[in-house]
């Protein structure tokens, strides 16, 4: 009698990696056809975008979810890497493709953290995987690329990356981070995002265009939310501690609470 081979046990113990999420705009308003070319354009975009840069896209541990892929990266990939060249390639590359006459336009909003993952059975567990679940639909972001008609990218980064990454100008070629536009610090617009259950910051830049754009973008499109918590509210924290991250939703137990520590203060556009 032949036995279903049980499923491959997954890894629980929790590292930290960076996670990132695509997800193309508008996509249900295309018909089957044109969705299932789409598609495959996502895939080749994103792996144009990593052999562009030098990483290896077989080695991320990805869950396409139709109009949007997942993705943990190993964990020796630099940041700095993914939110500068990567970045910029996924950009250019976008760009390229969008100039090509009668061809459906792509567009792509990304989000990126980096934070504890483990394997679970439905996909990944952990901070990171809520987070840039809930980041890539940021009602900002969506707001930034809607009214930037032209932009055919939208980058959310978390509090943490922002820190660690791009305000203190690390590079992932041993450059200054300033010299790159997905890490000059004067290009990122702070926003305090609440989806659902959760309550973080984030940071958004747009290829090829300044701050000022983005927050008009915002005020544009009213969509824009209060940076900071009024006096009688009580901001979730981004660092849920747990939770599976299974297509567009989390499942599972979820522990939010008060962001540890003062409220980050904004230290402005530079000029």
């Amino acid at each position: 009698m032949n036995e279903t081979p049980s499923p491959r046990p997954r890894d629980p113990i929790p590292h930290r990696r960076l996670c990132l999420a695509a997800d193309m705009e508008q996509y249900g308003r295309l018909d089957t056809r044109t969705q299932s070319a789409v598609q495959s354009v996502l895939v080749r975009l994103l792996d144009d975008a990593a052999a562009l840069t030098g990483l290896n896209r077989a080695a991320w541990a990805r869950q396409p979810q139709g109009d949007q892929e997942f993705a943990v990266l190993p964990e020796d990939t630099p940041e700095a890497t993914v939110l500068g060249p990567f970045v910029h390639h996924l950009a250019a590359r976008l760009g390229a493709l969008n100039a090509r006459p009668a061809a459906p336009r792509v567009r792509l909003r990304l989000a990126v953290d980096t934070g504890v993952v483990a394997d679970a059975a439905l996909g990944h567990a952990g901070p990171a995987p809520v987070s840039v679940a809930r980041l890539v639909n940021a009602p900002q972001l969506k707001a930034v690329l809607a009214a930037l008609t032209s932009a055919d990218l939208a980058v959310i980064v978390s509090d943490r990356l922002y820190q660690d990454v791009v305000r203190s100008g690390h590079s992932g070629s041993g450059h200054s981070g300033s010299g790159h536009s997905g890490l000059d610090p004067a290009h990122y617009v702070r926003v305090h995002v609440r989806v659902k259950e959760f309550g973080g910051y984030g940071w958004i830049c747009v290829p090829g265009y300044g701050p000022d754009a983005v927050r008009r973008s915002m005020a544009e499109a009213g969509r824009t939310l209060p940076d900071r918590p009024g006096p009688h509210r009580t901001a979730l924290s981004q660092y849920v501690n747990q939770g599976v991250a299974v297509g567009r939703d989390v499942s599972g137990g979820l522990t939010v609470g008060p962001p540890a520590g003062p409220t980050p203060t904004d230290p402005g556009p530079a000029s």
